[in-house]
């Protein structure tokens, strides 16, 4: 790794709220509380656990020649990799004989969300609730089977997957506390080097297998362990430079996963204020990645089906959403068809990055009602109670394999409408589907 090391850090222990109502199609939506500056003062400098920081000073030193293979960039509503649309040529057929209608899918991006792919808990009280059956937990293992169960979802035809400096809520749906502490960043908003490794790690992979990573900076409950506002820039900005110091073109950024969350803690991740990192992230790194747009492509996600603001949706290249709880796929419909019209007369591409619409047997499905409105999809899992380590793609210890009927399902179909490989049946995928039949 090409680091410099120093350093100190730190931690914070911090709670949040949740839950309200929607626009689109009377749709549930997250109602944000008023977000407040944290009330807690910093812990004094002995009591501190050291730990390996990155300094942005030395981004920069000793650096050689970086060729990127997989570059990411956007014409109108589509998608490009290496300047051809992604899914060249591929369409979704609608009916039979002359009735049948194809919806062009070339440009679009279908991906999965592994927001957990570099996880890790900072709290010793609540490290052991991610422990593996057969040892503690172990954060390098999980990077490193998240990386080696890869080729099996590129080869189903998902393009890129989700990963979040924060994580996602490693618990079955959001809770209003959050006492685990995942979070890249020190209070004062420097990189930890472990989770810049681990992230460094899928980054480089993703790029020679021509993958595209959808990162995400911050996330509801944990962008409390960043102190205030001038330290979620100084994150921001030590992120940003870190990517163009490595030259990444494959990186989409969203820059507050589900920004209307009413968890958030600081203002400026907020819905009614993340567009000024969306610019904030254009303008620093203007001119400075060798690609079409010659800088990073940022937007902000938004949440529980609901619409995205007039301004986030202007200052973004494109447009994030999220579909969780969703089992009417005309909603899904709707909610693209809403936000091409917010868009006026500058039509972007939009992405659905994390829904867990999960019912893939038919052609009427969240993924299916995403791609017939010319919108990308990516598949969010969670382990669901009483269920055990195979299923879910949020909670640690994660099964990055295919080994669960719900990821079966999602590659199966997914093979199907970009005309891949299907995936591979394991054995405990078949013994899955032969439960479920009885």
């Amino acid at each position: 790794m090409r680091h410099a090391w120093i350093g100190l850090v730190a931690a914070g222990v911090l709670l949040g709220g949740l839950l309200g109502a929607d626009p689109v199609a009377g749709a549930g939506r997250w109602q944000r509380r008023r977000a407040k500056p944290s009330a807690l003062k910093p812990e004094p400098a002995g009591e501190e656990e050291p730990m390996p920081t990155i300094d942005p000073a030395l981004l920069g030193e000793d650096e050689d020649e970086i060729k990127r293979r997989t570059c990411i960039s956007i014409q109108k509503q589509a998608f490009f990799l290496n300047k051809q649309p992604t899914y060249p040529g591929r369409v979704l057929k609608i009916g039979k004989g002359k009735d049948a209608v194809e919806h062009k899918l070339e440009g679009l991006l279908f991906s999965f969300y592994a927001a957990n792919a570099i996880f890790d808990d900072l709290n010793p009280e609540t490290r052991q609730r991610w422990a593996y059956a057969d040892g503690p937990w172990d954060p390098e293992r999980n990077t490193r089977n998240f990386i080696d169960a890869l080729p099996y979802w590129r080869r189903c035809g998902a393009d890129a997957f989700t990963v979040n400096l924060q994580g996602g809520s490693p618990e079955a749906g959001s809770s209003r506390a959050q006492p685990w502490h995942n979070s890249a960043y020190t209070r004062e908003g420097q990189l930890r080097a472990d989770y810049m490794d681990r992230l460094e790690s899928i980054l480089e992979y993703a790029d020679a297998h021509y993958m595209v990573v959808i990162l995400g900076l911050f996330d509801s409950g944990q962008d409390q362990r960043v102190w205030d506002e001038r330290s979620v820039v100084r994150a921001l900005d030590a992120v940003v430079d870190w990517l163009l110091e490595r030259k990444y073109t494959n990186v989409l950024i969203d820059v507050a996963n589900a920004c209307n969350h009413r968890q958030y803690d600081h203002d400026i991740l907020t819905e009614d204020r993340v567009h000024e990192l969306v610019k904030r992230v254009q303008e620093r790194s203007e001119g400075k990645l060798e690609s079409p747009a010659g800088r990073l492509l940022v937007g902000a996600s938004v949440g529980a089906l609901a619409l995205a603001p007039y301004g986030l949706l202007k200052a973004s290249d494109f447009a994030l959403l999220q579909g969780q709880g969703v089992d009417d796929p005309d909603r899904i419909g709707r909610l693209v068809q809403h936000t091409r019209k917010r868009m006026g007369s500058g039509p972007k591409p939009i992405l659905f990055n994390a829904d867990d619409g999960a019912t893939f047997e038919t052609n009427e499905d969240n993924l299916t009602a995403a791609a017939l409105e010319y919108a990308g999809w990516g598949f969010q899992d969670y382990r669901r109670e009483g269920e055990g380590f195979y299923q879910g793609l949020d909670t640690p210890p994660v099964d990055w394999g295919l080994n669960s009927l719900r990821k079966y399902r999602f590659l199966g179909r997914l093979a199907k409408l970009t005309r891949h490989p299907p995936p591979y049946m394991s054995r405990i995928v078949i013994e899955a589907a032969k439960k479920a039949k009885r």
